[in-house]
């Protein structure tokens, strides 16, 4: 995904149970909206909006999360 773009969550690290654990209890989980603000500058972590809530994951935890593009 690119900075400023939108997208739907499909699926969360679906083979990983304890990463997909923390990903949902974060509201990382099928259905959701999320929106990419930024990259670090190295590319690593990466900032998420879920509705008003800001998140910062990590490129190996984002990997793990299928999304469909709404844009």
């Amino acid at each position: 995904m690119r900075q400023a773009s939108q997208c739907l969550v499909l699926e969360a690290a679906v083979d990983a149970a304890e990463i997909q654990s923390r990903l949902y209890a974060l509201g990382l989980y099928p259905g959701v909206k999320v929106e990419v603000l930024r990259f670090a500058p190295a590319g690593d972590p990466i900032q998420i909006r879920i509705g008003s809530t800001l998140l910062s994951i990590r490129k190996q935890e984002a990997r793990l999360i299928e999304v469909e593009a709404l844009e």
